[in-house]
Order: C-alpha cells, then structure tokens, then sequence
C-alpha cells in the first residue's frame, strides 16, 4: 500500500502579500481586480471569507461584501518565487512530487516516511518547512491514495494536518456522513441530481444499488462515483524526473469536464505557465508532448518533434494544438457523459543548450526560421507582462 501526501497552500496569494506586509494581519486581504475596476478576486484571505468574498467573484462584489477590506493586485513574479522555494522544499521530502498548480502537489512518500518516524511526523515537518523557508502556511493531507489525500487536507484548513484511515472498512466508515460534494467528479449539476433520488452523502452512494446509480448518471460515471464512495482512487504519483530532462505542468480539473472548447482554453493556459518556466534558462525544446485523463483514469500521452529546437509560445502553442486536435478532433461531436476529461497536463523534452540553437544564417545570409527571434523576443516580452499580473 503506497502513502500519499497532498499539500495545499493556504489562501496562497493573500497569505504571499501578508508575508511582504505584515502590518496587513487580522484585516480581511483581497487579491485581484480593484474595487473600482472590471475584474475579478483571484484569492483572498480567510478573514474575507468569513464576509462571503470567492475566488472568481467580481471584485465590485466583494467590496460591498467588505468594503474595510485592502484590495492588492496580483504580484504573478513573486507568488512563483515562493512557489518555486515551497515545491524545492517539498523535493527534500520525497523526490515523487507532482505539482498540479502554483501551489498544490502530490508526493509518494511511501520511501521516505521512514526517515521521519512516520507519515504523519513527516507531514508535521513538511509544514514547519515551508513556514520557515516561504513564511505561509500549508495544509496537508496523507492517505493511502490521491483522493483522500486531498479529501485530508481540506479537514483541518488552514495550517492543519490530517491522517487519513487506510484501512478499507474504516475509510468507507470514514466517508459514509460526508456530503457527496467531497468526492471527485461531483460538482453542482450531479450533486443536484443525486438529492433529486434521495444521495446526498458518501453513505447513500455506497448503499445504493450499481445499476441504479448507471441508469442516473451513466456507466463511467456511475462505476468511478461507486469506487471514490468507498474511498478507492489512484494511488500513483504523476511526476515528471528532472527539470533539466522536462519541463511540464498539468491540470485536474474539479468536475469532469466534457465541453472541448474549455478543456482546449486550460491546455493554452498551462503552456503558457510551461513556456514561462522553460524560459528562464537559455534552452531549447525538441519535443512536446500531452497528457489528457478521463474519468475512469486511462490515459492518453501524445508527443511530436518541433521542426528545430523551440523556446517561444508560438511554437508551443501550435504543437500544444496540433496534439490536441490529434487526440480530440475538432468535427468529433459527443453525447453527454462519454467523454469528460479529468486532467489535462502540456510539457516539453529533450532540452538542447545553447549550443544546439538553430543556426542564426549562413554565409548568403539565408535564414533558417526568419522569425524564429522575433518571436523569441516577443515572448519573452509577453513573459515580463504575466510576471507583473498584467496578463492572464
């Protein structure tokens, strides 16, 4: 049995500005668009909330909700700095870390708990780490899969720690009063179907008869819903070895997602992060390479070699979507519920150094990419821009 630990930062952004200012602390902090402006909050700290202030609310909104609160715009540059340090930390813990965002990761500690006495002592350690080397906080989650691991680390939010059961009949115990809500591939549409036939917690799913729930909610959905009620998921993590051998990031999403066109915009989203990092060093990528999970967890990893080494959104973008075209064509169309992407996830490999970079000309002055560093130049540009948060 593997021992999975999921870390969350607390109210990440917010809690960065407080650790910048903190003359700022006990007062309600909101990260986002100003009150005045047309935007939304991208975080906020736990004092906003206790006020009804959301992530994704228009910022207008949140000022009437709390008007006494200091509104800050986003700082991109710095909450990746200290992103950067918190997932360095975490590498001291177990060389198995997936990150899923800026500020959320799974590790396999199953080696290395040992070392520590126990998972939980390693846990305790990880969150003294991260709080002496980042100055936030962070929730943790340990459990013998990826899905109650996160389940754990919402359980004592902020700045907790939870140890979750591994044994089978204690974690269906564990999960039977637990609103249906907590499980993966529950968002409000299906959580409202399920109350409509009387399921509204972890308990009635695992009562309830399995063709019943199929002839609800469909075959996939109805088998993966059945499994994650008795608190059975995936218990691998998916980690990339070596920053210098690859560079990739990848999405979960909270609900399954069906629409193509939204799963498409979160694919570009995660190449720009990945294009971002790359460029902070002087490399080139020969190759770059998709990942997109469904429901039941297969997966599909798709790969293709760019015409030369490339470093700039406009060739990582054209390969993200050629990949993707290839794996979701465009003209395919779906009836609800047969295909729903889980996580979606963008990389690049087999990184050259400078000294494998195209050639700049050749004696007769012909170019072999004219615009290779133009566009070079532009996204390093447009890099600049999202580090201040004046793009998305």
């Amino acid at each position: 049995m593997r021992t999975i630990l999921h870390v969350d930062m607390d109210a990440f952004f917010a809690s960065v500005e407080l650790a910048v200012h903190p003359e700022w602390r006990g007062r309600p902090v909101i990260v986002g668009a100003g009150p005045d402006e047309r935007g939304v909050v991208s975080t906020c700290s736990y004092e906003a909330r206790k006020f009804g202030v959301r992530s994704a609310m228009p910022s207008r909104t949140a000022w009437k909700l709390c008007p006494h609160a200091v509104f800050v715009e986003p700082h991109m540059e710095l909450y990746k700095e200290v992103s950067d340090r918190a997932f360095e930390t975490f590498e001291n813990f177990s060389p198995f870390v997936e990150g899923v965002s800026i500020d959320e990761a799974f590790l396999d500690i199953t080696g290395t708990a040992h070392l520590f006495g126990s998972a939980a002592a390693l846990g305790e350690a990880l969150r003294a780490e991260v709080r002496k080397v980042c100055r936030v906080t962070c929730s943790v989650g340990i459990a013998p899969n990826r899905l109650l691991a996160k389940i754990g680390s919402e359980e004592n939010k902020p700045d907790g720690l939870s140890v979750m059961p591994f044994d089978p009949a204690e974690i269906a115990r564990f999960l039977a009063p637990k609103p249906v809500t907590v499980l993966w591939g529950v968002g409000r549409k299906t959580a409202e179907t399920l109350k409509r036939f009387g399921m509204t917690t972890c308990g009635a799913l695992q009562q309830c008869d399995g063709a019943v729930l199929e002839r609800i909610l469909g075959r996939a959905a109805a088998a993966a819903l059945k499994e994650h009620a008795f608190g059975r998921a995936d218990d691998r993590v998916y980690f990339e070895p070596g920053d210098e051998k690859s560079v990739s990031r990848e999405h979960t999403f909270a609900v399954d997602e069906t629409a193509r066109e939204a799963v498409r915009e979160k694919l570009l989203a995660l190449v720009e992060d990945v294009g971002m990092r790359f460029r902070r060093k002087e490399r080139r990528a020969k190759t770059a390479k998709l990942k997109l999970r469904d429901a039941s967890f297969s997966t599909i990893s798709r790969q293709m070699r760019f015409p030369a080494p490339s470093r700039d959104d406009i060739a990582f973008r054209k390969a993200a979507l050629a990949l993707f075209d290839a794996a979701w064509p465009p003209e395919e169309t779906r009836r609800s519920g047969e295909r729903a992407a889980r996580l979606v996830g963008f990389g690049v490999a087999d990184i050259a150094g400078p000294e494998d970079a195209p050639a700049v000309g050749d004696l007769f002055g012909n170019m072999p990419d004219a615009d290779r560093e133009k566009r070079e130049k532009l996204s390093a540009a447009l890099d600049a821009l999202r580090e201040k948060g004046l793009l998305g």
